[in-house]
């Protein structure tokens, strides 16, 4: 018998392990069902493939790790982005304040996905 979804929800995350500094980000088809009894579940799938929750227990795709922060769609992408082509510092605007997503002119120094996670990760 060939399970029909009542609805179909597409969702997009971004991941981060807080073990190797991995991002990663994934879309997901959830597909919304009601079984024999009534009652409602769900089915992920990512690339045609059923897959567990992605927001149950995340695994890191590159170490394996489980301590996987999850964020909104693009999050990975924006810092990759910024890593590939970094913009040059900009000035301080009329209220004195800097860019903050900018390396100070000169510093050398590139951002990574560690330095933006840093205020999440657990010690």
């Amino acid at each position: 018998m060939s399970e029909i979804a009542e609805t179909t929800a597409h969702e997009a995350y971004a991941f981060a392990c807080m073990r190797c500094g991995h991002g990663w980000e994934q879309a997901f088809e959830i597909e919304h069902h009601v079984d024999g009894s009534n009652n409602a579940f769900v089915i992920y799938k990512a690339d045609g493939e059923r897959v567990p929750s992605p927001l149950s227990r995340p695994t890191c795709t590159n170490c394996g790790g489980h301590v996987v922060r999850i964020m909104r769609a693009g999050r990975v992408s924006t810092v990759q982005q910024l890593l590939h082509n970094p913009k040059p510092a900009r000035p301080a605007t009329q209220d004195g304040e800097a860019d903050v997503a900018a390396a100070p002119a000169g510093t050398g120094h590139h951002w990574h996905l560690s330095d933006l996670l840093h205020p999440f990760h657990r010690r």
